[in-house]
Order: structure tokens, then C-alpha cells, then sequence
């Protein structure tokens, strides 16, 4: 018997000009976005609006950034991405520019939810043509990459919105409607349509596909265990950590702390002084965990490339548990145990964010790639809409009481008990075949 193997079904596929062209897209995008995302809820705080408000525009806005990327899949998978690409940022643009005008609950309600429209327009898109370039010798790295250029734009646009809102929020403002205007031309002139199938389908076709992938209960009940136990405390995270920050922890020893490690000059470009001079850490310059990813993603998935998809991303929520346990640990301990935090969570987030992607558009044929990928943001519609709802009121409570850090325990039981729900349903319905090509 010839055991020979043939070296060219172990070489990696190279990824074609629409790929990095794509890639480059959703930095800006996620500049934009996560400019003014993360430091929302330390911007209604300023306007004097309470958490629990807070908590219904959070809830609101990430309902309709994870419900339109249902209906925008289907019209890429009909009409091009490019095409749909160019109607998010003529929805995007004008919406973020209405921040710097309005000011009411209501004004800024509508606001945030004209950009969750255009971000959720825009969301499938990007991750769609990763998975019309890639094939079964590039997949896992495509997507760490793509998910490492997430968070390029996720570091750097909450950085750049934390130094500019202490000059103006409207400068915040205009930092992220600059970056939608920069990926309109590079859409309009440089993202080429990635070939694939054409779709002939009409569009009432398309939406009966999406309830015939739907009423598939195993994958229906996927969708929700991911929305409960894996979107709902990664959003949870997201909507209050740097809150968290600003509001219970001692961020100017924060300050001191990494000023002795790294240097003024470093410790200076995340933070900024108070009225009284005193120099403090910006909650959006460092509650987040895309400056980790940004540096640790592809090594992480090399990592993990040879290891199935689920029990990677089983390993991922324990690891994101201890991260959040630690954060919640920041506030009775030394205060920089937060960066320890964090760091943790971001590992969990890099074994399992980029692996469940992959995995669910490995799932569907390539003609159906945005379908599928919408129907994957049903389950992060659902963890995004019960965080503002569920967390962001706890935090509020908790924190009346002066035990905030006890939100950030339930967050790290609540993703263990996504370990234990995740193992059951592969013990009792198994795993999903992946399609080859």
C-alpha cells in the first residue's frame, strides 16, 4: 500500500485582492462603530440619563443591528455585496452625523437605532465574502484574520472617540462619519463581487429558505444556546465594562500602575486628566478586548486550527469565565487586576468567536453563505437584546447597593453554565456536518 501523501492537499490556499480589500472595510467599520459604542453608556451617563434607560437603548439598538442582518444576507445573496455594501453607508453615514444635533432620550433612541439599521445592514456582509474566498485549506486562518482586523478597528476607534470626546463628543462623533466616508470610496472603486454562484432565486424564495433553515429545531436550538450563553454575557461585557472603569474603579492608581511598567508616554496615550490634573485611565481606551485580539488572534488560531470547532469553543467560555470573575475581582483588590481580566476574557473570545463563525457558515453551501450568516445573527440578536435588559439593570442595582463588582460573578456562573449546556447538546443531538467546498 502507498502511503505517500500529496503535499498539495496540506498547502494553504493564497486569498485573493477581495479578501484584504474586504478586510480593510471592516476596520473602518468597526472604528466606527465600536467609536461610539463603547463609550455610549459613559456618554448618556454625561447627558444625566439613568441605567436603566440606558439599558433600553442598548437593548433596542443591538435588537435591530442583529435582526437586519437576516433580511440584508438575503438581498447579498440576490443582488451582490457590493450593492448592499453602498446602501449601508448611505443609511450609516447621515445617522451618525445626527448625534452631534440631537440630545433628548428620544432623539438619541432614534438615533442609535437608524445606526444599529445601517451597522446591521452592513454586518453579514464582510464575514459573507471571507466565506466565498476561503476553501477548506484557509478557512480557519481566513477567519482569524478577518476577526483580527475586527478588532484593528475595535482598539483603535474607542482609543481615538476617548481622546477626542474629552475635547468634544462631537469630535467622537466625526471620527467614526470620516470612516464611513473612507469605506464608501474604497467599496466604490477597489471591493471587486467575489465570484460565486449566481443567485436566480427570487426574493420571496429567499425568505421561505430562511424559514426552511429555520425550522430545523437542532439548529434552532443551537441558535438559541449561543444567544443565551455565549452573546448574552459576551455583549454584557461589552456594554459595561467601561463603564465599570470610569464609575468603581480607582483609574488614576490605574495610571500610576502602568506608568511603572510602561513608561509615561504609553501610560499617557490611554488616559487623560481630570479637572483637577489628575491623570486617569479612559474606560473605553482599555474596556475592551480588541487590542489583545489585534496581537494574539492569529496565533490563537493556529493554535486551535487543528481542533474541532465545538470543543474549542467549549475551552474558549471557560477561559472567558475567568476573565470576568477577575474583573469583578478588580474592585476588591488592586485595581489593574482588570487588565488581567480582560485579558482572559479576550483569549475566550478569540478561541470562540472566529471558530463559531466559521463553523456556522461551514455549515451551509457557498451560494447560501449570507443566509446562513444571518441566520447566525438571530442568536446574537437574542444575547444582544437580554444584556442591556438583564445586566446593565443588574449593574445599575448592584450598584445602588455598592456591590457592582457581583455583576461580573453572575456573568462568569452564566458562561460556565454555557459549558454544561453546550456539552449536553452535542451528547444528545450531535454535531453539525460541514459541507466540503
Amino acid at each position: 500500500m502507498n502511503s505517500a501523501i500529496d503535499p498539495s492537499k496540506n498547502k494553504r490556499s493564497a486569498f485573493p485582492a477581495v479578501f484584504w480589500v474586504a478586510n480593510v472595510i471592516e476596520i473602518l467599520e468597526r472604528f466606527a462603530y465600536y467609536g461610539i459604542y463603547f463609550g455610549f453608556g459613559i456618554y448618556m451617563t454625561h447627558l444625566g440619563y439613568s441605567r436603566d434607560r440606558l439599558g433600553v437603548v442598548q437593548s433596542l439598538f443591538l435588537l435591530l443591528s442583529y435582526a437586519m442582518p437576516i433580511i440584508s444576507g438575503t438581498f447579498a445573496d440576490r443582488y451582490g455585496f457590493k450593492k448592499v455594501l453602498m446602501v449601508s453607508y448611505l443609511a450609516y453615514l447621515p445617522s451618525i452625523l445626527l448625534l452631534m444635533f440631537t440630545k433628548s432620550f428620544s432623539g438619541i433612541a432614534l438615533t442609535m437605532l437608524s445606526i444599529g439599521f445601517a451597522a446591521g445592514i452592513f454586518k453579514p456582509l464582510i464575514a459573507g465574502t471571507v466565506r466565498v474566498t476561503t476553501d477548506t485549506t484557509n478557512k480557519t486562518l481566513g477567519f482569524g484574520i478577518f476577526y483580527a482586523m475586527i478588532n484593528v478597528g475595535g482598539s483603535f476607534g474607542p482609543i481615538v472617540a476617548g481622546k477626542l470626546r474629552a475635547i468634544s463628543w462631537n469630535y467622537a462623533f466625526m471620527a467614526s462619519a470620516i470612516a464611513i466616508g473612507v469605506m464608501f470610496l474604497i467599496t466604490l472603486f477597489f471591493y471587486k463581487e467575489p465570484p460565486r454562484e449566481v443567485q436566480t432565486d427570487s426574493l420571496g424564495k429567499k425568505f421561505r429558505d430562511i424559514g426552511v433553515a429555520l425550522s430545523d429545531m437542532k439548529f434552532v436550538v443551537f441558535l438559541v444556546l449561543l444567544g443565551v450563553f455565549f452573546w448574552l454575557p459576551l455583549w454584557a461585557f461589552f456594554n459595561l465594562c467601561a463603564l465599570y472603569v470610569d464609575a468603581n474603579l480607582d483609574t488614576a492608581r490605574m495610571y500610576q500602575d502602568v506608568r511603572s511598567i510602561f513608561g509615561e508616554s504609553f501610560a499617557n496615550f490611554f488616559s487623560q486628566p481630570d479637572k483637577e490634573g489628575t491623570r486617569r485611565m479612559l474606560g473605553e481606551t482599555i474596556s475592551h478586548t480588541g487590542y489583545i485580539i489585534m496581537i494574539f488572534q492569529l496565533l490563537i488560531s493556529r493554535a486551535f486550527e487543528r481542533m474541532r470547532a465545538l470543543p474549542s469553543f467549549m475551552v474558549g467560555l471557560v477561559i472567558a469565565a475567568l476573565g470576568l470573575l477577575v474583573i469583578g475581582l478588580a474592585r476588591v483588590g488592586p485595581p489593574s487586576l482588570v487588565f488581567l481580566g480582560i485579558f482572559f476574557f479576550a483569549i475566550g473570545e478569540m478561541i470562540t468567536s472566529p471558530r463559531i463563525q466559521e463553523y456556522i457558515t461551514w455549515i451551509a453551501p457557498k451560494e447560501k453563505a449570507g443566509l446562513y450568516m444571518g441566520s447566525n445573527f438571530l442568536a446574537t440578536m437574542i444575547g444582544g437584546v437580554s444584556s442591556g435588559v438583564v445586566y446593565t439593570t443588574l449593574y445599575g442595582r448592584l450598584n445602588d447597593l455598592g456591590s457592582p463588582e457581583k455583576v461580573w460573578y453572575v456573568m462568569a456562573a452564566h458562561c460556565l453554565a454555557g459549558v454544561a449546556a453546550f456539552y449536553i447538546f452535542v451528547r444528545v443531538a450531535g454535531e453539525f456536518k460541514e459541507v466540503e467546498g
